[in-house]
């Protein structure tokens, strides 16, 4: 064995030595013999923009020329405020509060921690966690529990705790999710449920209608229950809106982003909650202090912004889909320029005590870069 590199997902004993990544450019990774490799799955959804974009390869030299580790418990910089700021501005209505941590699968157990903390804070304990059959969260303990069970986690089952686990909302079953969460609702005292909106994204592409989930928010409301959105796959734009819960016409209680966060550049996460989650661990109690640890340095953030100091969220030479339509808006952040897609279907508002009729998915089309230019910059 010529590396001591142990690679993720990969079975040493069975597969070949994987190829050796010299350079990395726009959409493609190149091999030392100098062969072209198109970067279909966008190294795990994370080259939101391409790889090496010049405006955020610029921003991470800029930003080591003064900041690297700063702790956060005690003290903070610049650059985090303003991406907090930025995101608030980004994300659906309500989310007010930012939580930095390092990883998809840590903003996720972030947010779990955050919905039991805000239901004891408050007096009224609750932990039963709802779940989508087929979900993935991530690959930590927390992430493990809440996501789909099977040869990936088997070994670790002794460490991993129960969940409730509803359908997912096939076509044509719609209703029956529904009605299992409604149940679990007002037979138990929930504390949230965390679902990957309109699309599962290593559970199969399956892909369910925006009113389903419009519904499922409905129904967390009229019980208690904490709605987590874990937008760390289908963020920015990756399904024709900036966060999937848009196409629904919802606000999460907590959201989970990372991956396109930095444009692949670092690893960085961001759990946003309500103000109503960060009120009730506000108290003069330290014993509802909310204790988590960042463990990445936040001078990363840089990265999601151009030297200018204003957000560069689509390459101007990547073009949207012939549905979209570009918007100007003046944010904190000074004009941010931000796609829509204008392809979404729209289907009738339904409620859970009603028939679902027979709806085919909406596929994942529009918004993607449909061409580039020379250089791809």
């Amino acid at each position: 064995m010529s590396s001591a590199v142990w690679h993720p997902f990969t079975q040493h004993a069975t597969e070949p030595v994987p190829p050796t990544i010299v350079r990395t450019d726009c959409a493609y990774v190149e091999t030392r013999d100098g062969k072209r490799i198109l970067d279909a799955i966008s190294s795990w959804w994370v080259i939101t923009h391409g790889h090496r974009h010049p405006k955020i390869m610029a921003a991470i030299r800029e930003a080591t020329e003064t900041l690297d580790q700063v702790i956060f418990a005690g003290l903070s910089h610049e650059p985090a405020k303003q991406l907090a700021a930025a995101l608030v501005d980004m994300t659906p209505a309500g989310l007010d509060w930012v939580f930095y941590s390092d990883s998809g699968s840590t903003s996720v157990e972030v947010a779990l921690k955050m919905a039991l903390g805000f239901h004891r804070n408050n007096g009224f304990p609750r932990s039963r966690i709802v779940v989508v059959e087929d979900s993935y969260h991530g690959d930590t303990i927390g992430t493990m529990s809440v996501g789909a069970r099977g040869v990936f986690n088997a070994a670790y089952e002794p460490l991993l705790f129960e969940v409730d686990i509803i359908p997912f909302p096939s076509a044509g079953h719609e209703q029956e999710t529904l009605d299992a969460f409604e149940r679990l609702a007002r037979q138990y005292k929930v504390a949230a449920l965390i679902i990957e909106p309109l699309v599962l994204g290593a559970g199969r592409m399956l892909m369910y209608p925006a009113q389903v989930l419009a519904e499922l928010k409905r129904i967390a409301e009229r019980s208690g229950t904490l709605f987590i959105a874990d937008e760390v796959m289908t963020g920015w734009g990756r399904t024709g809106t900036m966060f999937a819960c848009e196409q629904a016409g919802i606000a999460p209680d907590i959201l989970c982003t990372s991956k396109g966060l930095t444009g692949g550049s670092l690893p960085l996460a961001a759990t946003l909650a309500t103000d109503a989650i960060f009120r009730a661990h506000f108290s003069t109690d330290r014993s509802r202090t909310f204790f988590h640890r960042p463990t990445r340095s936040l001078a990363r953030l840089h990265s999601r912004m151009s030297p200018s100091g204003t957000m560069s969220l689509w390459p101007s030479a990547w073009p949207p889909c012939r549905g979209c339509r570009r918007t100007r808006s003046r944010g904190s952040m000074g004009i941010r320029v931000s796609t829509m897609c204008a392809r979404p279907v729209r289907l009738p508002r339904l409620t859970s005590a009603s028939a679902m009729p027979a709806i085919s998915p909406r596929s994942a089309q529009g918004c993607a870069p449909s061409s580039s230019s020379a250089g791809c910059w």
